[in-house]
């Protein structure tokens, strides 16, 4: 119970009513549960849309479950978002890619891959039919947490002193496993056998994105894993708006 708090408190903003003791490998060990916590923050998402789409059109009411779903994780993976697409722009090699990404300040090329990033998402969940909403809803942040564990198990790191590598102890062959039996889980009971198209999709994309990084940075940072989460969200929403 103690590690889905800790990756409750890692991935959102929501305070809890107590301290956590967080020792040396507890973080990586938390990550078997990311999908968990994914489940929860959807589970919100679902209360929202459940409080506000009989007032307001679909449209609108997905804007504000997108804005929602910002203000939960703390905007937590646009910021990874917009780094590195500022750091894809920016001229130079590994040490230049990794300065532009470290740098608080957005540039204009992470201003626009943030508002794209956005924008893509808001549309792919306005085109979910009716009938699957509220299945996208939990299954699309609970995938994307595990594609975090997916981009993070067996990978290299960019920087040795970096929030990614102190993440990277106590993950390993368990952490993982679990992740996948509650991210496959989620899908069949919420989709069934279609439910393990996005579930396909999601480790498509974040192995060749994986691939990338470490060929491009030598390793990942948590920017790069930011990235591909807020990638993986949106593709989710994409399979799952095509499964009809």
């Amino acid at each position: 119970m103690r590690l889905i708090l800790i990756a409750f408190q890692f991935l959102t903003i929501i305070p809890l009513p107590f301290t956590l003791r967080c020792e040396k490998g507890d973080l990586g060990r938390s990550t078997a549960f990311f999908p968990v916590v994914g489940l929860a923050i959807g589970g919100l998402l679902i209360a929202a849309n459940w409080l506000i789409s009989p007032w307001i059109a679909r449209p609108l009411c997905d804007a504000l479950l997108i804005t929602l779903l910002a203000l939960i994780t703390g905007a937590l993976h646009l910021d990874g978002l917009a780094d590195v697409c500022d750091g894809l722009a920016a001229r130079g090699g590994r040490e230049r890619f990794l300065a532009v990404m470290k740098d608080s300040q957005v540039g204009a090329v992470g201003a626009v891959g943030l508002v794209l990033g956005i924008l893509l998402k808001w549309q792919a969940l306005v085109a979910v039919p009716p009938e699957l909403k509220w299945q996208a809803l939990l299954l699309f942040p609970a995938l994307a947490r595990f594609g975090q564990v997916l981009t993070m198990t067996g990978s290299r790191h960019a920087r040795q002193d970096g929030l990614g590598a102190a993440i990277a102890q106590g993950t390993g062959a368990v952490t993982f496993s679990v992740a996948f039996a509650a991210a496959a889980a989620a899908c069949w009971c919420l989709l069934g056998l279609k439910g393990l198209v996005p579930l396909a999709a999601l480790c498509l994309l974040t192995l060749a994105g994986r691939m990338f990084f470490q060929c491009k940075l030598g390793g990942l940072t948590c920017d790069t894993i930011g990235c591909l989460s807020e990638l993986n969200e949106i593709l989710v929403l994409v399979v799952i708006s095509a499964l009809i």
